[in-house]
């Protein structure tokens, strides 16, 4: 297990170095999106039509923050279950998506997506969303404002904690904790 600093977007050689595991903390800018918006995203693709913003390299925090109080740049914005996110994110990955942020397991096809265009998936700590809110500086709604908190925001992170749960060898850390847990 390995900690890094990274800053988005993601390179290829970035996303290669990470194993499951590894901590990372990111800086840069994080989109949020949940299941409304993963939709909307790729019926936009699926129809040719430009994103709301570049998939290149970007990082998705499944997120639905609470709005903020006064003086506080979001609410509480702890991660959301990853699988409703599922049936779009194979399609992302394959368009420039580099890594996804939740809490949970994925599916196969994530799983294999991640492996076959070098992405990863990052798992937040539930329950510790006002901790991780400290670390968003800045945060603005850039697309589907009637979503309300599902709206995607672009999100300015300064040493954003997460771990690698699926790395792009295939690796996925609940399966591999579990078999420690089993063998001890």
């Amino acid at each position: 297990m390995a900690e890094y600093k990274m800053t988005t977007p993601l390179s290829d050689e970035d996303v290669t170095k990470l194993k499951a595991g590894d901590i990372v903390y990111l800086s840069g800018t994080l989109y949020t999106a949940r299941d409304a918006a993963h939709k909307r995203l790729v019926d936009l693709i699926k129809e040719g039509k430009e994103l709301p913003f570049d998939l290149k390299g970007a990082v998705i925090y499944y997120v639905g923050p609470t709005p903020p109080k006064p003086g506080e740049v979001i609410g509480s914005a702890g991660p959301t279950t990853s699988y409703r996110m599922d049936p779009y994110a194979p399609i992302l990955i394959e368009h420039g998506l580099k890594g996804m942020i939740g809490k949970g397991k994925r599916n196969k096809a994530v799983r294999d997506a991640c492996a076959k265009h070098k992405a990863v998936y990052f798992g937040a700590v539930g329950g510790a969303a006002a901790l991780i809110a400290k670390a968003i500086k800045k945060a603005e709604v850039i697309a589907y404002p009637e979503l309300g908190p599902e709206a995607i925001r672009r999100l300015e992170v300064e040493d954003f904690p997460v771990v690698v749960v699926n790395d792009v060898y295939g690796n996925d850390l609940y399966e591999e904790g579990r078999k420690q847990w089993e063998q001890a």
